[in-house]
């Protein structure tokens, strides 16, 4: 009984050793990251946005016209 506790102990000290080790890498990997500054990242988001309303209003229109002449093709 004591070696299966013993064991145990062990190899939950070594996930905590893998876990530790991959924080650190993680946390030096997000330090060589090429962030984008504020405005950069303001334009982004809104290329974004407009596209996607762009987008939205391109599939609206085709699903308005689409139940319009399927409407007028049922009755």
């Amino acid at each position: 009984m004591n070696i299966h506790r013993e064991s145990a102990i062990i190899q939950l000290t070594r996930m905590i050793g893998k876990l530790r080790s991959y924080l650190k890498e993680s946390f030096s990997e997000f330090k060589r990251i090429n962030w984008p500054s504020r405005k950069e990242a303001a334009v982004l988001v809104a290329v974004v946005v407009l596209l996607s309303l762009a987008i939205s209003a391109y599939l609206g229109a085709l699903d308005y016209i689409f139940a319009y002449l399927l409407g007028k093709l049922i009755l």
